[in-house]
């Protein structure tokens, strides 16, 4: 009777079939391994990481807004602290963004009729490219206010925006009066009058209640 040939190696006698499974359970391991290792590294760094900061103090109606400096087109570092005692309306956006591209013609009449009485008219580009690509669009539509650039959405993380166009109305003592999600025509007589009432209004934080 034949007899199936026999093969030799350091842990014994193996049959052809058993060096078959054996070959297949070194080629699995030879890729399950980097995963695993790989894993249990990616597992490492995300536990190492420090949480999130998650008591962050994000704008509520009423209360202080948190500072911030950017730069301008001119290279020019600007502040909300160095605002306060006027009414300020920070606009946050991005050049692909249709519906701010929609609102900006509003906020330049706005920026038009209320800043030679002391409203402060503040945007915020959220552009990673910057200047490359904000400058041009501010040219193209003939726009005279203040642009910053936010090119690592550091506003986003202070002010808890989810997406863009978001705006904020600051009154002169730095308090939040509200925030508004989405576009609006910011040049409407109801808005116009409402930012009157609040340049109108004491600057002394006392009068906030």
């Amino acid at each position: 009777m034949d007899k199936k040939p026999r093969l030799m190696g350091a842990g014994g006698d193996m049959t052809d079939e058993s060096a078959g499974q054996g070959r297949s359970w070194g080629i699995i391991l030879l890729w399950v391994a980097p995963l695993i290792v790989g894993l249990g590294f990616f597992t490492y760094y995300w536990l190492a990481q420090p949480a999130p900061n998650t008591t962050a103090e994000l704008p509520r109606l009423g209360q202080p807004v948190a500072d911030f400096s950017l730069p301008d087109l001119k290279g020019q570092t600007v502040s909300l602290s160095g605002l306060k005692g006027k009414v300020v309306f920070l606009n946050v956006w991005a050049t692909w963004c249709q519906p701010c591209v929609e609102e900006m013609p509003t906020i330049q009449r706005l920026h038009d009729q209320l800043q030679p009485r002391g409203l402060e008219v503040l945007t915020v580009s959220l552009d990673p490219l910057g200047a490359k690509i904000v400058d041009p669009f501010v040219k193209k539509y003939g726009l005279s206010f203040p642009v910053l650039l936010d090119v690592k959405s550091q506003i986003q993380k202070l002010y808890g925006t989810t997406g863009v166009p978001e705006s904020f109305i600051i009154d002169k003592t730095g308090r939040l009066v509200e925030k508004i999600v989405g576009p609006r025509d910011w040049a409407h007589p109801n808005v116009l009058a409402m930012f009157e009432r609040l340049m109108a209004a004491p600057s002394s934080e006392h009068q906030r209640g």
